[in-house]
């Protein structure tokens, strides 16, 4: 069984990579998830969750990747959020 929280832990981790994305919060609650925006956007912002199958899914239903490859995911997150590469 995939340990979601975990992955999201680490995905929260990648995004703080790009000097333009800030976390804003993580709930570990049912279902867990991470909210991100861009730092010079109030409304540039995006939650997102990880599914049982491995993909971390948007508010909006759009799949950023799997977690297979956690550094891309976060990178399309980036791109979708006008932020700067890592």
């Amino acid at each position: 069984m995939l340990d979601t929280l975990s992955c999201l832990e680490r995905f929260a981790t990648e995004t703080r990579r790009h000097a333009d994305l800030s976390v804003q919060r993580m709930s570990f609650g049912d279902p867990a998830y991470v909210c991100v925006r861009n730092r010079f956007s109030s409304t540039l912002v995006e939650t997102v969750t990880c599914s049982q199958d491995g993909g971390f899914i948007t508010s909006w239903g759009y799949r950023l990747g799997s977690t297979d490859n956690i550094e891309d995911a976060a990178a399309r997150l980036a791109f979708l959020l006008a932020a700067l590469p890592a």
